[in-house]
């Protein structure tokens, strides 16, 4: 038995509408965040940065594959990291099945993290991803979008990120955090930043988090996804220790 509130059929529909109230709300609410975000002024891109790929080095119009959109996920894994960051790793999950929902519709998806091509190319095989990865060891874009720090700035303990100055613990060892931009190539081929997100800022990316909200113990987490593993790395049963609330519930 569980000791979760029980009520009437004829309560939970009441009750139930209510919420779908403020679920609409919700979302016409987003609905109106996303047309302020695509409202939102350009950026040229003046510098030219040269990335590491698989087919040789390449720039960054060159990264969009003949279309005029793309999204760059600033992937976690700097150099000589056995593996990049799990939340990265968990978001990434989520990708491939949507690439040629993207690239039907003018847009390209294509990670980026500092770590060595080879070191990229060997996480990448591991966990059996498909979505183009390339490198930016040899070029400032990772600490120009504010997701790579320096020696220097962790050693002062603050660093931008999130479009703010934020203050980190002397023994912060994160000397990379993870983003969301987005940019677009005009028909003379100039580039354009028009978007980025840190944080949590890329959450709604995260179908699995989407699903769960969805579930009857929701996320079921004591820190922000605290229950992610690397997917080739989870205990069997899945769920084993990771959901005590449940377990309870069952063993009631």
């Amino acid at each position: 038995m569980t000791e979760h509130r029980v009520v009437s059929r004829q309560q939970w529909l009441a009750e139930r509408r209510a919420l779908l109230a403020k679920e609409k709300e919700l979302t016409h609410l987003r609905d109106k965040l996303n047309d302020e975000r695509r409202a939102l002024p350009w950026v040229k891109i003046e510098k030219n940065y040269i990335f590491d790929t698989p087919t040789g080095e390449k720039s960054l119009a060159d990264l969009f594959a003949e279309r005029s959109q793309m999204l760059i996920y600033h992937f976690m894994m700097g150099p000589g990291w056995l593996a990049g960051c799990k939340s990265c790793s968990f978001l990434v999950d989520h990708v491939d099945g949507a690439l040629p929902h993207l690239e039907h519709h003018d847009v390209t998806f294509t990670a980026v993290a500092r770590a060595p091509l080879a070191e990229i190319e060997g996480y990448k095989k591991r966990m059996g991803w498909r979505f183009p990865w390339v490198s930016s060891a040899n070029n400032d874009f990772n600490y120009d979008f504010h997701v790579s720090f320096t020696k220097e700035e962790l050693a002062s303990r603050k660093i931008f990120y999130n479009f703010a100055e934020m203050a980190i613990a002397a023994d912060c060892e994160y000397s990379e955090l993870p983003g969301l931009s987005a940019f677009y190539k005009d028909s003379s081929g100039q580039v354009f930043h028009t978007y980025s997100g840190y944080a949590r800022g890329g959450e709604e990316l995260l179908g699995t988090l989407m699903l769960l909200d969805r579930a009857p113990f929701g996320r079921n987490e004591k820190q922000v996804m605290d229950f992610v593993r690397r997917h080739d790395e989870y205990d069997a049963p899945p769920w084993g220790d990771l959901h005590p609330i449940a377990k309870a519930a069952d063993q009631r």
